[in-house]
């Protein structure tokens, strides 16, 4: 099981897993869920649930990979296997993300 921390504007909004059967679930933290203040970090993972599961990544953080030329040079660098959708996700949307989230990793016991 792999997890990151999932921050909306450097705060903490929920948390993104990747079970060891490889599906994966996004959670809003209570707090931010019961705030309507707080915005949904995207359109397809909308407040109106607290809790996502998927069979594959979420389009959402799927779409915050690099492509091409750009996804070889990242995995090459980083010793990455091209597959490996969630490992690539949480090396580039660490510090340079696109948009206002971003994608922590957090170490698990």
């Amino acid at each position: 099981m792999r997890q990151a921390r999932i921050l909306f504007r450097d705060e903490e909004a929920g948390v993104l897993t990747q079970l060891d059967n490889g599906s994966f679930t996004f959670r809003y933290h209570d707090t931010w869920y019961a705030d309507p203040s707080k915005p949904a970090i995207s359109l397809t993972l909308t407040k109106d649930r607290q809790e996502y599961r998927s069979d594959v990544l979420f389009p959402f953080f799927f779409h915050l990979l690099p492509e091409g030329s750009n996804k070889q040079m990242v995995c090459r660098h980083h010793r990455l296997d091209p597959d490996d959708a969630f490992g690539i996700l949480l090396t580039v949307a660490r510090v340079d993300p696109i948009g206002a989230v971003r994608v922590i990793q957090m170490q698990t016991s």
